[in-house]
């Protein structure tokens, strides 16, 4: 995915930061505000809530990107 693309997009609830996470060959999109996982098929977000997955907070970790301004 396009990192310029990537630091546009923000979570289509609260519009808060979203956090690209690479598992295998699968790619999701994550919100850690609203505990939901944005999948992202065919280079393309789907940045629907009935497309999301919940996560648990305790067991996905953040990465160690510094917080954008």
């Amino acid at each position: 995915m396009d990192n310029r693309l990537l630091e546009m997009l923000v979570c289509p609830l609260c519009k808060g930061p979203l956090e690209l996470k690479r598992l295998d060959a699968a790619q999701e999109l994550i919100c850690y505000a609203d505990r939901l996982a944005f999948p992202v098929r065919d280079g393309i977000p789907l940045m629907l809530e009935n497309e999301a997955r919940a996560i648990n907070p305790e067991t996905e970790t953040r990465s160690t990107r510094p917080a954008q301004p």
